[in-house]
């Protein structure tokens, strides 16, 4: 039976699709290049992804980058011979025969249902695929090869590492090179480069996943907290602290031990099973339990920054991104169904105002239904889907379904944002949870003298303060707005005798709350001017005998602007300005 890959011509393809299967051509093309080029070689699998492709290879040695050039070369004199795409489906047997010298491509053959499997061919290459291709391999459009990485056969520790071999691949060449030119801009922006050269944090072998933060991380971090605790005493949270480590029976009682147990830390401490928290929502419950409630009381919203640690896979985890120990601008909140709507559109505006004082712009909405496996009943969860969709509606946002992808417990709406360089990053949530409540018998006394359970609202604004940071940091790279900036302003002496006012001013901006330092060190005055922007703080304030006579200092910020000399009265009401109304650039 032949394919129907061609059914309808290639250029009357929607864009998606074609250049689906462009990617997917380009495989194919990747493939034939690496095995003319290792003919004893054994390959895997090659599906198109997000901005190009990938294939994965069993080589007789480990490939290079001078190896990336000559692959790339072979693609495209197959590309330049313009050669059909045919596909069929064969009988597996057949497969079996004519893939006999490859194992993986066995393994994938006895997985497939059916009597039959795709087998694709352009010249003398031949693949086992489902489809989906383009007519020659002359229609594949731009491409490039970019780096090579290691992966576990079928993701599994236990199966051979593979190399995989990646590339990007766009339709036309403008388009590649504006993607080569982003990610070049993504490299440079990267945080874990950053936190060295800001000296922000670093990662440790000792510790994996858990950040060592430096006196200029742990002052960003703090930062952080600070702001956030502000808006908690406008908007109406109480701070509280639970433990670190519980008796396993309270994760089994809102359903993490069964639907989560797999990344937590467990213990044993007197002969009991104990957990390593993953999250706070469980101690929030206990901590709602302990007393009496009347309708009176709510709603309660309570926020915790304690630290949890979840036990990520140590091939997934990524500088600030991905860390198994980490803190949420974490908030439950508890209140009757009649108070459900109006406190969702509370954590609307507040998202708005700190997405706004970071930013970070509007955010892009996604609502995640139910999964596979859940706890609580269908109709509650169809109820909270719909709840937060008329939400979503009211506070005047669109948003996209993420079918099944909602935690255990209940659906979310995410908040994503396209950073500075256009790639996506969720970063809040919010969850109308009608499940956990039930599980731990919570109780409120309502205003008709009965006992009714609570509504429970999960939400994070933030997310985790780590892969926020992480995220912000590669969004502004490195330029943070002065209110958050570690140092905001370097006071630069000219010459040693210069040192003393140097200290003054310094003390004087100190004492209006600002964080100030001076550079003693033996370096030329534009060398610290050029060290201070390196570091990205916002101002430099450069002192010699006129500015020590005139009670004022030089004011350069790190954009290189030079707002000539200004008196420290006029420098510190900018600064202290520029902090309370959190201008987002000096």
């Amino acid at each position: 039976m032949v394919s129907t890959d061609h059914d309808i011509p290639f250029e009357a393809l929607p864009a998606d699709e074609r250049l689906f299967r462009q990617r997917h051509s380009a495989a194919h093309v990747l493939a034939e290049a690496v095995l003319e080029m290792f003919p004893e070689g054994k390959y895997a699998i090659g599906p198109p992804i997000e901005h190009g492709f990938y294939y994965d290879f069993d080589l007789p040695r480990t490939l290079t980058p001078d190896d990336l050039g000559v692959l790339e070369a072979r693609m495209r004199e197959s590309v330049a011979r313009n050669l059909e795409i045919h596909g069929e489906q064969i009988p597996k047997d057949e497969a079996r025969r004519l893939f006999a010298s490859q194992p993986y491509k066995l393994e994938l053959i006895d997985e497939i249902e059916g009597p039959t499997v795709g087998h694709f061919t352009h010249g003398a290459y031949q693949d086992l695929c489902r489809g989906g291709h383009t007519e020659t391999t002359g229609q594949i459009g731009a491409f490039k090869l970019t780096h090579v990485a290691g992966a576990y056969w079928r993701g599994d520790e236990k199966r051979p590492m593979l190399q995989r071999i990646y590339g990007a691949l766009y339709p036309t060449q403008e388009e590649l090179d504006a993607y080569l030119h982003s990610v070049e801009e993504a490299e440079k922006r990267d945080h874990r480069r950053l936190g060295r050269e800001l000296d922000l944090f670093h990662l440790d072998p000792l510790a994996p996943g858990s950040p060592f933060y430096h006196p200029n991380g742990a002052r960003l971090y703090n930062g952080l907290l600070d702001y956030m605790r502000e808006l908690y005493v406008e908007y109406g949270y109480t701070e509280v602290i639970t433990p670190q480590i519980f008796n396993s029976d309270i994760f089994k009682t809102s359903g993490h031990y069964d639907h989560f147990g797999d990344d937590m830390f467990m213990l044993e401490a007197d002969e009991v099973e104990m957990g390593v928290k993953p999250m706070n929502c469980p101690g929030h419950c206990q901590l709602f339990r302990q007393g009496l409630h009347s309708y009176r009381d709510l709603p309660l919203r309570l926020a915790e920054f304690t630290r949890l640690h979840r036990n990520e896979r140590s091939g997934t985890l990524h500088g600030l991104t991905r860390v198994r120990s980490f803190s949420q601008d974490d908030s439950h909140i508890y209140c009757t169904p009649e108070q459900t709507n109006a406190e969702i559109q509370r954590v609307f505006l507040m998202t708005r105002r700190i997405y706004d004082d970071f930013g970070l712009g509007t955010p892009i909405i996604r609502l995640a239904t139910r999964p596979e496996s859940f706890v609580g009943s269908i109709e509650d969860w169809d109820n909270a889907e719909r709840m937060l969709g008329d939400a979503i509606h009211l506070a005047g946002y669109e948003y996209t379904l993420a079918p099944g992808e909602g935690a255990f417990y209940a659906p979310k709406v995410e908040f994503h944002f396209r950073d500075a360089i256009g790639r996506s990053w969720q970063l809040g949530t919010v969850q109308v949870d009608m499940a956990m409540a039930h599980r731990f018998e919570l109780r409120y006394i309502g205003e008709d003298g009965a006992e009714h359970v609570p509504t429970m609202l999960h939400r994070a604004i933030l997310g985790s303060l780590e892969r926020f940071l992480g995220v912000y940091i590669e969004h502004t790279g490195g330029r943070f707005p002065l209110w958050l900036a570690p140092v905001q302003a370097m006071v630069i002496p000219i010459a040693d005798r210069h040192n003393a006012y140097a200290e003054k001013v310094r003390a004087r901006l100190v004492k209006r709350g600002l964080r100030a330092q001076v550079d003693t060190s033996n370096e030329r005055m534009n060398a610290k001017i050029r060290g201070a922007q390196l570091q990205r703080i916002p101002y430099m304030l450069v002192v010699g005998d006129r500015e020590a006579e005139a009670g004022a200092a030089a004011v350069r910020t790190r954009n290189g602007e030079d707002l000539g000399a200004l008196s420290l009265t006029e420098i510190a009401k900018r600064l202290v300005t520029e902090r309370d109304k959190r201008v987002l650039t000096p």
